[in-house]
């Protein structure tokens, strides 16, 4: 399984929509195989999405990501937990032992919508997207 996760410096990049460059991560089980980062230049939604789904992208881990961009990805079956914030390492670790839907990961003004991010990562749990 393949994991994307929008990266600038060494944190989630805060805005999927102008986001430059991905980590993509093959998963098996609860545990990285492989990484590798990959350029991110495409603009449109529609490249962006399609970009992902060339990569083999499952799911995609970022920051804020715009309603239009968020409804072309889902188009391609990719499962999206948005607005994440943190240190790529410990964002990709607490996504591998479920720990990503600690409060701590989420961007700030985020912490209102608790029982929707809570949601959110029940749904990518039972979907055993690991």
């Amino acid at each position: 399984m393949k994991v994307a996760l929008t990266v600038w410096e060494n944190r989630i990049s805060p805005v999927f929509d102008c986001a430059q460059r991905l980590l993509i991560v093959d998963i098996s089980g609860r545990a990285e195989i492989s990484r590798h980062f990959e350029p991110f230049h495409w603009h449109s939604p529609f490249s962006r999405a399609s970009r992902l789904s060339e990569l083999g992208v499952q799911v995609l881990i970022c920051g804020a990501v715009s309603e239009y961009f968020a409804s072309m990805i889902d188009t391609y079956g990719i499962t999206i937990i948005p607005f994440v914030a943190g240190e790529v390492d410990q964002v990709l670790d607490a996504y591998l032992t479920d720990g990503l839907y600690d409060r701590k990961f989420r961007m700030p003004g985020c912490s209102d919508q608790g029982k929707a991010w809570e949601s959110r990562w029940d749904d990518v749990r039972n979907k055993k997207y690991y």
